[in-house]
């Protein structure tokens, strides 16, 4: 595979894929309804895209709360480039990002299936799953102190 480079999204073809990908993922793959994946808060947030060439292949959002902290949230990647890596690096950029912001820590509602994945990448679980969407989340903490 070519170099995969994270990078902010700027343009609006960059947000056109981004959006792309997330209707794959979320609507296509594992059926969360089209209204409750795109919201008005993509207009808000800080989003990321993990490029090889000119294809965006994972993406991440960054969301300032009101305590001071940030959401991460919207990760997704490619079916045809998961588990090689894709993933931590949006995340690891998003983090990075929220760093610069003077962020203390991040917050995700992970989805419980891929909690272990959070884990690894130095998050805890607080409190008990949910459902959102139809789908189990639980929420996950990073100190970025």
């Amino acid at each position: 595979m070519a170099e995969v480079i994270v990078r902010q999204a700027t343009t609006e073809s960059e947000m056109a894929a981004l959006r792309a990908l997330r209707m794959a993922v979320f609507v296509e793959e594992q059926g969360v309804p089209e209204a409750l994946e795109i919201d008005a808060l993509d207009v808000l947030a800080y989003h990321a895209v993990a490029c090889v060439q000119d294809a965006v292949i994972g993406t991440g959002r960054l969301l300032m709360l009101p305590s001071g902290d940030a959401l991460i949230g919207r990760m997704a990647v490619h079916i045809d480039v998961r588990r090689i890596g894709i993933g931590r690096n949006v995340l690891q950029f998003l983090e990075s990002a929220a760093m610069k912001l003077g962020v203390p820590e991040v917050i995700v509602h992970a989805q419980t299936y891929v909690s272990e994945f959070y884990l690894r990448n130095g998050y805890h679980a607080e409190g008990e799953p949910f459902d959102e969407a139809g789908i189990q989340h639980i929420i996950m903490r990073k100190s970025l102190k």
